[in-house]
């Protein structure tokens, strides 16, 4: 394994050396996700893969926490996790079978467990990075509380690469639920949003909810149970509803975007927005944690979608473009000016010479 990141410090010095630009890349299961466009051949040699870097460093289940390098498969650290009946607590999804690690933490995603666990720069405890000068910084450690300062291996979470490429990462675990229900309920909108709200207002081991539409204009509310067995066995009773037998390849379909609301040819919103808002002026529209993330499927003028969702308090991005162009300034939702001027002054501390994903980010980044 050294003689591959010794290879990988090589092919940024020398892209350093051309002023060439280094696109991250790793199984490529995420590629549709930010400000991305495919290689040409003027680009050169100008792919830094990183799916040769792989395999778990360290794993200790007593301490929960495993350090991995950023090529390893998300699914062969799953495996490992679950066999001593721990987890990655943010559910991350794959879009691929052979997702990696540094993939989950530059794209920063959480699936459903979001909404009771956190979300993946909650886990990330430290990080290696490989940086424009060919060197390699370490920030964190494997235990919490240990950074003086600023957080910077947090900061890499959802950053798209592009401070430097993730070349190892530490990351906190969490055990397996002893026991988990699902119960679905029919309800509009409007009636799942109320009943989001009385359950966040409640003790209750809820880990995962969603609010899918259907034909007749109602919809189809999931919540799932995690925990010990009489908080479960509780809060079932007071929920109430039918229970869901395959719920592991429900949630698992959720996670994956293989839902029927999820289709890949139309264009895909993801607005973030707080879980007290109200139903949201676009329809149709899919809702998870506990009304925290919405989901809108379908053509829409992007000032409209960004309008509604800044009026809420919040923020969307076109998570997935499908054959519509992507807007002018991103598809992120264009940043406060204090962010944006932190996030370039950032960017120019950890990547001077602008190597890494040039305008992944953002398109001036």
């Amino acid at each position: 394994m050294e003689f591959v990141l010794s290879e990988l410090c090589e092919q940024v010095l020398t892209a350093r050396a051309g002023q060439k630009p280094l696109f991250i890349a790793g199984s490529g299961s995420k590629s549709f996700y930010g400000n991305h466009r495919p290689l040409t051949p003027q680009d050169g040699h100008c792919l830094l893969d990183m799916t040769g870097y792989r395999g778990i460093i360290n794993y200790q289940p007593s301490e929960l926490v495993v350090t991995a390098r950023a090529g390893t498969p998300l699914a062969e650290l799953e495996a490992e996790l679950a066999a001593r009946g721990q987890m990655l607590a943010f559910e991350p999804p794959h879009f691929g079978p052979d997702a990696t690690v540094g993939g989950c933490v530059a794209a920063g995603l959480a699936g459903p467990r979001r909404m009771a666990a956190g979300g993946v720069r909650d886990f990330v405890l430290g990080a290696r990075l490989l940086d424009s000068h060919g060197r390699l910084l370490a920030f964190g450690g494997e235990v919490m509380k240990n950074v003086a300062g600023y957080d910077v291996s947090r900061l890499l979470a959802g950053s798209q690469g592009i401070f430097g490429a993730i070349v190892e990462v530490s990351l906190k675990v969490l055990p397996r639920p002893m026991q988990e229900r699902t119960l679905l309920r029919e309800a509009t909108q409007d009636e799942a949003l109320d009943l989001f709200s009385q359950w966040r207002g409640r003790p209750m081991p809820v880990s995962a909810s969603c609010w899918a539409p259907q034909a007749d204009g109602r919809g189809q509310l999931a919540v799932r149970l995690s925990g010990a067995p009489p908080a479960v066995e509780a809060a079932a009773a007071r929920i109430g509803g039918q229970e869901l037998q395959d719920a592991d390849a429900w949630w698992l379909a959720l996670r994956e975007q293989t839902h029927p609301f999820f289709d890949t040819s139309r264009p895909l919103w993801r607005v973030a927005v707080p879980p007290t808002a109200p139903a949201l002026a676009l329809a149709p529209m899919l809702i998870e944690w506990g009304g925290g993330q919405r989901w809108f499927s379908g053509q829409a003028d992007v000032r409209e979608v960004r309008d509604a969702a800044a009026r809420a308090g919040g923020h969307a991005t076109l998570f997935r473009a499908a054959r519509s162009a992507a807007p002018a300034d991103g598809v992120f939702h264009p940043l406060a000016p204090a962010v944006a001027t932190l996030t370039r002054r950032l960017k120019q501390e950890l990547d001077p010479a602008g190597l890494f994903n040039p305008g992944r980010l953002y398109p001036e980044l």
